[in-house]
């Protein structure tokens, strides 16, 4: 098992988790809530499955095209200038599943995607963005593609990080979604469920501001 798996076998353990099943509801930090900006990455640790090589671009550009649909947040051209950090990654049913890393399918070229609503969809980024982790925490540091098994959820996953900080994706996500299908188009599930745990923490927070002398 590589010490990529072990990594992200770990991670999934030891992280918050928010399911469908779930019941228990958690209030997000200010930072969330006054956040304007939003990066968009695959996950550093997915490979790309063999069966569906392109299933976590897909995915990003999904999840990327419903935010702009939302209108909270805008896109971000590169993860050091945004308030959030998102990354995703497609599920496939199994929890060990063989795949291919550092695929060069993740390399994101220049990207002009205009929507009815007059928002556009603006991408830069070659390859996987850096200074998200510090060497030797996690994150491949090769750049050759590899195959691989990766060990961990079976069900798509999108996470929530703090942006504007140093090697944000080292920190606890503030917020993530795990469930089957969770980031299929047109709907996102996993999307549909961060707005409602924002809408959620603003009247948290407004009741509480009312409740103050």
């Amino acid at each position: 098992m590589s010490r990529t798996s072990v990594a992200l076998l770990i991670a999934l353990v030891l992280a918050p988790l928010a399911h469908p099943k779930d019941k228990k509801k958690s209030t997000l930090p200010t930072e969330v809530l006054r956040a304007q900006t939003v990066y968009v990455m695959i996950q550093p640790t997915a490979g790309e499955p063999l069966t569906d090589p392109l299933a976590n671009r897909h995915a990003l550009e999904d999840v990327e095209r419903s935010l702009m649909k939302w209108g909270r947040f805008r896109l971000a051209a590169d993860a050091i200038t945004a308030d959030l950090v998102i990354t995703v990654r497609k599920g496939n049913g199994r929890m060990v599943n063989p795949t291919i890393g550092n695929s060069p399918i993740d390399n994101r070229p220049v990207i002009y995607d205009p929507t009815t609503d007059g928002n556009s969809r603006i991408g830069a980024q070659h390859g996987r963005p850096p200074g998200l982790s510090q060497p030797g925490m996690g994150t491949p540091q090769d750049s050759e593609p590899r195959a691989q098994t990766e060990i961990g959820s079976s069900e798509d996953m999108l996470e929530v990080y703090r942006g504007n900080i140093d090697f944000p994706l080292e920190s606890s996500p503030v917020w993530r979604y795990s469930g089957k299908d969770a980031l299929r188009a047109p709907s996102v599930p996993a999307l549909d469920q961060f707005r409602k745990a924002i809408d959620e923490s603003e009247k948290a927070a407004a009741q509480n501001q009312k409740k103050k002398p």
